[in-house]
């Protein structure tokens, strides 16, 4: 048994986003012009990204949003845990990384 088949390529989580949309479109008995419609993605642009061809961040967010999968979206990018209290208790949302000073 693998332990590290959990990571993927990007180009197979790409394939895997468009796959689980098109099953979540059937399931959901939206046709592809329908989810275009809803969406406001062209009807070429989904499918092709159903197909698992290239598809812009806006275009996956917005056919996410159209099947009622935009939530999913919101723990992409989680913060790093903290390793002790004292890192949690100091640490507060940074808006840039710090600069490194020169000598």
């Amino acid at each position: 048994m693998s332990y590290l088949t959990h990571l993927k390529t990007a180009a197979e989580m790409q394939a895997d986003v468009a796959a689980a949309a098109r099953v979540r479109r059937i399931a959901l008995n939206i046709t592809q012009e329908d989810l275009s419609a809803r969406s406001g993605v062209a009807i070429a642009t989904l499918r092709r990204f159903e197909a698992g061809g290239p598809a812009t961040l806006a275009t996956v967010l917005a056919v996410a949003e159209s099947l009622g999968a935009l939530v999913a979206f919101s723990d992409l990018f989680p913060l790093p845990t903290a390793n002790s209290l004292d890192e949690l208790a100091v640490r507060q949302v940074r808006k840039r990384v710090s600069r490194v000073k020169a000598e």
